[in-house]
């Protein structure tokens, strides 16, 4: 079993990164592979909704960053850590802006597969943060993991060695990862007794405008 956990921060080994390893080494004592892929630093465009992705089996249009990467990835993969800094009480753009190509064109990569969000703060907008990371997953059929609190931790900007100092941050990643691992060799044992996720249905689209 793999899992990918997704660094939003442009620096790479920040709070985010501390926490993210902080989740990845619980995985890994419970028998989970696990990588880090770092967004980047550059900017990452936006989805323009042309739907060319339709036509490309699930890959997007833009094939000037790591977005089809890493969709060619999350099809081998179990479970998704998607982490952010907060940026003005929200993930970083970067991060939204691949997430939103992400699960536009290879949404079918993602569904039913387990994910947790996770994100640094030096103080406040962790909660606002996480909603908007989390609704990727809900629209997506994918089993949300927690924690034993809000999956964040705290740190001041470019000192990584902070979240080390936030006892309760570093066991709630610790205990996330206890927790996907858990969810993740339950699904397995499920699918060795024939039990399968539920067969997809037509999405029913209903529009409000009369």
């Amino acid at each position: 079993m793999k899992v990918l956990l997704f660094n939003g921060s442009s620096n790479e080994k920040g709070c985010t990164y501390t926490a993210l390893s902080l989740v990845a080494e619980s995985l890994n004592k419970n028998g989970i592979e696990t990588e880090i892929i770092q967004v980047g630093k550059n900017a990452i465009r936006d989805c323009i909704g042309c739907g060319a992705c339709r036509k490309l089996d699930g890959q997007c249009v833009f094939k000037d960053d790591i977005v089809n990467e890493v969709i060619d990835k999350a099809k081998n993969a179990d479970g998704f850590v998607f982490g952010s800094p907060v940026y003005y009480a929200h993930p970083s753009g970067r991060l939204l802006a691949f997430m939103d190509r992400l699960f536009y064109a290879g949404g079918s990569a993602f569904t039913y597969k387990p994910a947790a969000a996770i994100v640094s703060a030096r103080r406040a907008g962790t909660t606002a943060s996480l909603d908007a990371i989390i609704k990727h997953f809900t629209i997506n059929q994918m089993p949300v993991i927690s924690s034993n609190y809000w999956n964040m931790v705290h740190g001041a900007q470019n000192k990584p060695d902070d979240v080390m100092q936030d006892l309760e941050g570093v066991q709630i990643m610790q205990t996330l990862g206890y927790n996907m691992a858990w969810i993740l060799k339950c699904i397995g044992a499920g699918k060795k007794e024939g039990i399968n996720h539920p067969a997809a249905k037509d999405k029913i689209m209903t529009n409000f405008i009369r």
